[in-house]
């Protein structure tokens, strides 16, 4: 029977690290809550973890229990030294460089676990600190306890930490401590935040093979030029104007390239570095993504995109209790795009002015008709943040396979490019070498 190494928190805030033996994952983390333990990680055997995020509402039905024993009880909540996992410091190799988008995922994910399972903040954020092996989450972890210790609200524990967590993260915790749900609104950022991960994570990769292409294309057109054509440039050196004008082109090229190949590379670098300064300023961000959203193709997908992006945030924000004027202001600093952001600048004013939010974002001209439809009868019906997340999943779906369709025309582009500059090397050299054996017929 197999067998699975856990770690689970106990009712009073202590973990536990054991093994089970159990004919799956889901008998094994019936074993455990059946015995009061609230699983915080499932390892296989093989060393497969599970990941128990997802499982938080399954934890929910042992929440009774846990909370009326956890707050029963008086003993400490911190696990012994020994039992602490020892953390790794930031050596001069360490690969810690700081909290990132996956660490607040866990962290929210882990969190929402512990508060569902009925332990409190305090108890729950010392849970995490044990359980953590980064350093700087560590520190993180430890500043949050210490101001929830202090008295504080989690929201106002985060706002010190505004770069990391921002707007739209803090805002939520604030609706969930309002509203006595914040175990409930956790659950919802950690889905969020998956959401955005998959949809972010699915563009990066898509991109990944042409980027390669690319990459290949350029190597192969200097190797080719830097190595291959200087080769015959003694051929071809007594002929000078007798040479075709394509083989005396690509002569020229590969003299260039192995002769001054490293000043290129260094005018090259100099260039991208010039570009990287100038789009760090307004007018540089600004020309950028205008130029982004011209693209023949990427420009819808860029456009659909942010806002999905956007619904995704206002509905989500709107579904926990934040005001609608709030929700923009937050939804509208997700967009990256920052022509589209600064578009988006009116909706607030006019929606205080009393005008309804469908018409004012139809003024931005940035929405496209099913958008705006979808608005104006989750308004009309009162359910405009399940129309806000549907079009959210709507515009996630065609981002995604206009992405797939895009590259699925770039691949064969980018292939055939790489074997028509290719292609036209060897034509150039093979010219020449025929014009040689004219020459000496």
């Amino acid at each position: 029977m197999p067998e699975f190494a856990y770690r689970a928190a106990k009712a009073d805030g202590r973990m536990l690290d054991g093994r089970v033996e159990a004919a799956s994952r889901d008998a094994a983390l019936r074993q455990l809550r059946g015995k009061g333990l609230t699983p915080v990680r499932l390892d296989a055997a093989d060393g497969t973890a599970l990941n128990l995020g997802a499982a938080a509402s399954a934890s929910a039905a042992a929440s009774s229990s846990s909370a009326t024993a956890a707050s029963s009880s008086a003993q400490p909540v911190v696990p012994p030294a020994a039992a602490a996992p020892k953390r790794r410091g930031g050596g001069l190799f360490s690969r810690d460089r700081g909290p990132r988008y996956q660490d607040v995922h866990h962290l929210t994910s882990e969190l929402a676990v512990m508060l569902r399972a009925g332990l409190p903040l305090d108890r729950s954020l010392r849970v995490l600190i044990s359980m953590n092996q980064k350093p700087s989450v560590g520190a993180l972890l430890e500043d949050l306890l210490k101001s929830v210790k202090a008295g504080k609200g989690l929201s106002q524990a985060l706002a010190p930490h505004h770069a990391l967590f921002g707007d739209f993260y803090v805002n939520m915790v604030r609706s969930g401590e309002t509203g006595g749900q914040l175990a409930d609104v956790l659950t919802r950022l950690a889905e969020h935040l998956e959401r955005v991960r998959q949809l972010r994570e699915g563009v990066v990769s898509a991109v990944i093979y042409p980027a390669i292409l690319v990459v290949v294309a350029v190597i192969s057109v200097v190797l080719m030029l830097g190595f291959v054509v200087p080769q015959f440039e003694t051929l071809f050196k007594d002929m000078g104007e007798a040479l075709p004008w394509p083989t005396q082109v690509i002569v020229g090229a590969g003299h260039l390239v192995a002769q001054w190949g490293w000043l290129l590379v260094l005018g090259i670098v100099g260039v991208v570095l010039v570009v990287r300064s100038m789009l760090r300023t307004p007018g540089g961000r600004l020309w950028r993504d205008r130029q982004m959203l011209r693209l023949p193709v990427l420009g819808p997908l860029i456009r659909k995109y942010e806002i999905t992006r956007f619904a995704r945030s206002m509905g989500t924000l709107l579904g926990n209790g934040v005001s609608i004027v709030t929700a923009i202001r937050i939804a509208s600093d997700t967009m990256e795009n920052h022509l589209l952001r600064g578009a988006m600048v009116s909706v607030a004013p006019a929606i205080k002015q009393g005008e309804r939010m469908a018409q004012a974002l139809e003024r931005t001209g940035l929405f496209t008709p099913l958008a705006l439809n979808m608005v104006r009868l989750g308004e009309e019906t009162g359910r405009l943040d399940a129309m806000l997340l549907e079009l959210a999943r709507i515009h996630d779906d065609e981002v995604q396979s206009g992405v797939k369709r895009a590259l699925t025309l770039l691949e064969p582009i980018l292939i055939l490019a790489l074997g028509a500059v290719i292609a036209a090397i060897i034509v150039s050299i093979l010219m020449g070498i025929l014009s040689v054996n004219d020459l000496a017929v």
